[in-house]
């Protein structure tokens, strides 16, 4: 995929403006339950304390690895799922609880992208009549007709708009996500929630779908909230990045600063996996964090700092104190203890976890030495 210069926004949003989303303390528990009573024995931690915000016409993306709460997150700033606790705003007015009536005038300002344009659309349906859906349910007629109207919004997510008869099943990965765009896009939202649009599709046809996504956003003014486990989509498409670990933010920067000097371990573990298709890039590329261990399971998440068991520089007080996300410099928030290029923010503690790992570092073998 292309990378654009890094050395000036990609988009200019207003840093003194009102934010269009605001988040606070974000919480989703799923309940498990057992017996004929389905008495509740536990909770999935999801989302657990999430705060961020979001301005008009910026990107924020959202990265992690699988099963961190990112897609959740998505379905819940959207309200396609009810929060446990929590507070989200859109354009200052308080969403948290709205129920199906009061959520269905927010729709139209806040429409979501789903991650399998296989599953995401009906195959009984035409073209027409998924993207038209949107008219129909907030019963709105476009100038000119819904027809005009679906076939223009068809045309400018570059599909053709004499394809209005046809059935999903006719269309290729790439020509069905565009199909789901254009339904996300029929009533001109200000929000947009994309729950990885491009993990789906081969990768000759992800950089034609960003660049589509990148395109509308300058056409249309659209506000994004991308959510996605590929580092290069994200750096492609963001303004600004949180990285997700376990159901929590750890670290809210600019892209610029998150690639250049990320602060997290696991955010430095994770820009180290990125593979480099430059030969003369990958032999300066330093080496390789290894995380050793698994994710820990969202039902019994370790004490103190969640990432501590993955850890290489985790101490005592990484298992009994939950980091707070501190700004260590401006605009750039992290939740550690003992953040990389930033002063320690424990310098008391040095006794290092018996459970954390010592050898996490892999380099990159020279030519003719055995991996």
């Amino acid at each position: 995929m292309p990378e654009k210069e890094l050395t000036t926004p990609k988009r200019k949003a207003d840093p003194s403006a009102e934010p269009l989303l605001k988040v606070e303390g974000l919480v989703k528990h799923f309940p498990i339950t057992k017996g004929l009573l389905r008495r509740q024995v536990g909770a999935v931690q999801a989302v657990d304390g999430l705060t961020f915000d979001v301005l008009p016409g910026e990107t924020l993306g959202v990265v992690g690895e699988s099963g961190c709460g990112k897609s959740t997150m998505g379905r819940l700033i959207t309200r396609l799922l009810e929060p446990t606790g929590g507070k989200v705003e859109f354009e200052g007015k308080d969403i948290t609880h709205l129920g199906v009536g009061g959520m269905r005038p927010m729709r139209r300002d806040v429409q979501m992208i789903f991650q399998d344009p296989y599953s995401s659309l009906n195959p009984r349906h035409t073209v027409g009549t998924i993207v038209s859906a949107p008219y129909k349910l907030q019963g709105i007629t476009p100038e000119g007709g819904v027809k005009q109207a679906v076939q223009a919004t068809l045309e400018r997510v570059g599909l053709n708009p004499e394809h209005y008869n046809r059935y999903p099943h006719e269309f290729s990965g790439g020509q069905r996500q565009r199909i789901g765009i254009a339904r996300a896009l029929a009533l001109r939202p200000k929000l947009v929630v994309a729950d990885e649009p491009v993990s789906a599709l081969d990768v000759s046809i992800q950089a034609q779908v960003v660049n589509l996504l990148d395109d509308l956003q300058q056409e249309l003014g659209l506000t994004y909230v991308i959510i996605a486990h590929d580092l290069s989509v994200i750096r492609h498409v963001s303004d600004r990045i949180a990285v997700m670990y376990l159901g929590k933010i750890v670290e809210l920067t600019d892209r610029k600063s998150l690639y250049e000097s990320p602060m997290h371990p696991y955010t430095t573990a994770l820009l180290s996996a990125v593979p480099v298709p430059d030969p003369r890039r990958k032999a300066e590329k330093s080496g390789r964090i290894l995380l050793k261990g698994d994710v820990p399971s969202p039902i019994n998440p370790p004490s103190g700092c969640r990432f501590r068991t993955r850890c290489w520089k985790a101490t005592d007080i990484c298992a009994t104190e939950e980091p707070p996300l501190l700004a260590l410099k401006t605009g750039h928030r992290v939740a550690c203890h003992h953040p990389e290029n930033a002063p320690d923010q424990a310098p008391g503690s040095t006794e290092k976890l018996s459970s954390a790992p010592d050898a996490v570092s892999s380099t990159t073998p020279k030519k003719g030495e055995a991996k």
